[in-house]
């Protein structure tokens, strides 16, 4: 048995470059991951089966849909493994939440299976297997701060990235990727990135104020809600940023201390209880 954690992926900015004639977009993106996510559990079975525990187990739909499902089955075509695994999956984040739920489980269900099955493909390979799954699964599989670029295959690593606190706030409204996409009326100003490597959080911080989200606006409009939960984010003590993380409509806000991270989770729970609410830590 292996268990291994699936952890949330935050777009600190995602700026849309531009459209390929097939219809997909070309993005530029700074993914981190806080320390908190999901968790996948593997061991070996006859036939590949999928179990599904966790607070928001009741949001996924059928399991045969299910990325991590068709993240095994693919592996197991791939690499023409003689091989199942039963596959327990505890179901932590929000679902279509702008997070990256599925795509993390994808991520961390062929990395483990890769290991328990003694397939021993390489990171490249992986990688190539995991964009045919969804655009975030390369950056999931790579699992540490990155800029993510193109259709979502483009990865490179950040040196020395500093460390801080994030807040993540949900409203349990989900938002279909798909729709925000279809809303999306103009191509903003192209984007000439500055050098994100060995800055301080507070540099970080300074440094994203001058980008943006461009899904936000369109996601608004799908879900008004959102806008609530960015007023209600800024009004928090020492609150340095707040945004949309992907395509919604997960929000966050970013600080410098735990402690006030933390009470701003505090606060925000308080005055709405039936979000989901929570503090984690962002590291190199």
């Amino acid at each position: 048995m292996i268990t291994t954690a699936a952890r949330s992926k935050v777009n600190l900015f995602l700026h849309v470059t531009g459209k390929r004639d097939d219809g997909y977009h070309l993005l530029e993106s700074l993914v981190v991951f806080p320390d908190w996510g999901d968790r996948i559990t593997v061991k070996r079975s006859k036939d590949l089966t999928l179990e599904v525990t966790g607070h928001f187990a009741h949001s996924i739909g059928s399991t045969e849909e299910n990325l991590v499902l068709k993240a095994a089955h693919l592996l197991k075509s791939e690499s023409g493994a003689d091989a199942g695994a039963h596959m327990i999956l505890e179901k932590n984040l929000p679902v279509a939440a702008g997070i990256g739920g599925g795509s993390a489980d994808a991520a961390a269900t062929l990395k483990i299976l890769n290991t328990l099955w003694n397939i021993d493909f390489s990171d490249e390979r992986l990688s190539q297997l995991g964009l045919t799954l969804g655009a975030d699964v390369p950056v999931c599989l790579y699992g540490r701060p990155a800029i993510m670029s193109g259709i979502g295959g483009q990865v490179s690593g950040l040196q020395k990235f500093p460390k801080f606190y994030i807040l993540l706030v949900n409203s349990r409204i989900s938002v279909a990727t798909r729709d925000v996409f279809s809303r999306l009326k103009t191509q903003k100003e192209i984007f000439s990135p500055v050098d994100l490597n060995e800055l301080t959080a507070r540099q970080l911080f300074t440094d994203l104020t001058s980008m943006r989200n461009d899904l936000e606006a369109p996601a608004l409009e799908i879900a008004p809600v959102i806008g609530s939960i960015l007023s209600m984010i800024r009004k928090q003590k020492h609150c340095q940023l707040a945004r949309m993380s992907g395509s919604g409509a997960t929000c966050f806000g970013l600080f410098e201390e735990e402690e006030a991270a933390m009470a701003a989770a505090r606060d925000i729970q308080a005055h709405r209880p039936e979000w989901w609410v929570k503090a984690a830590a962002v590291g190199p």
